[in-house]
């Protein structure tokens, strides 16, 4: 593992979290890729563009970031070892050679100053240790005028899985979903945080625009609710009850879903989330 200081995150990714995500790539790209035109779209990505893909996980955005520039390159950067061992698979698979993938920390990874045209993540960037190193790191890595672009998760209850996961409330320890500027899944929900860190990271132009995408998380209830009880959040709830809880909350998350499946039986559920925008500044007296 190269220099990390994340240390909690990169055990997390580089074991059963990471394992999971790397088992059901495609099940997670067809909760999520509904930001991803959005995402690129933002970030103006064409012809011979550099771009660098923060948090890529199992590298869906970064190859689509490369056939936006097929003359360019996209490089995935993640915590996980397993997720960008799928994303190197998928990349050969696909035919993607202007995409590579490396391991390592955002905070403390050694880029090259000035290299890239533009830097995106798709829900890669709400756990750094601390967010304005992190984006620090990743200004000097962009030329001056390049584009940062991001998704990140907006208020928790606008967002249709943790409506779901909350119908459980009575009977698992479910808590609160995170606030804006703690560590966690929403530290960047409020735009007023994300300006924050973003103007103390040297970046300028700063917008956020409120962005919605219906996600599939499963064939039916049924497997929607195993899928969702089978994440991190999910499991860690259900090794907190015994039998009889564990088989009560299964059948309530169920009955829930059932309101959200479509007519061919898939279950799909909204999120809602923060379409960031930001640039290197050509000059630091432009700050």
């Amino acid at each position: 593992m190269p220099d990390v200081v994340n240390t909690e995150q990169a055990q997390a990714w580089n074991g059963p979290e990471g394992a999971h995500w790397a088992r059901n790539q495609d099940r997670w790209n067809a909760v999520n890729e509904g930001f991803d035109e959005p995402l690129l779209d933002a970030a103006g990505i064409a012809g011979d563009h550099r771009t660098l893909d923060l948090g890529c996980g199992s590298g869906q955005t970064t190859r689509r970031a490369a056939l936006r520039a097929p003359r360019g390159h996209a490089l995935g950067l993640d915590l996980s070892g397993p997720m960008l061992a799928e994303a190197r698979i998928r990349a050969e698979r696909e035919g993607v050679p202007n995409a590579s993938f490396v391991q390592g920390d955002t905070q403390v990874h050694p880029f090259e100053e000035s290299w890239f045209d533009a830097a995106v993540s798709r829900y890669g960037v709400m756990f750094f240790a601390d967010p304005v190193a992190a984006f620090g790191n990743v200004r000097r890595a962009l030329r001056p005028g390049g584009r940062l672009a991001f998704i990140t998760p907006a208020e928790a209850e606008l967002n249709g899985w943790v409506t779901a996961m909350a119908s459980l409330r009575d009977f698992l320890p479910i808590g609160d979903f995170g606030a804006p500027g703690l560590p966690g899944m929403f530290s960047l929900a409020a735009p007023d945080r994300i300006r924050q860190v973003l103007d103390a990271a040297g970046f300028t132009g700063i917008d956020a625009v409120r962005t919605q995408a219906y996600g599939t998380w499963g064939r039916g209830a049924e497997d929607a609710a195993a899928f969702l009880l089978d994440t991190g959040p999910g499991r860690h709830l259900m090794e907190q009850a015994d039998p009889a809880t564990r088989a009560r909350a299964r059948r309530t998350l169920t009955d829930h879903l059932r309101a959200h499946e479509t007519a061919d039986g898939t279950v799909r559920l909204l999120s809602t989330s923060w379409l960031v925008t930001a640039d290197r500044p050509w000059r630091l007296s432009d700050k």
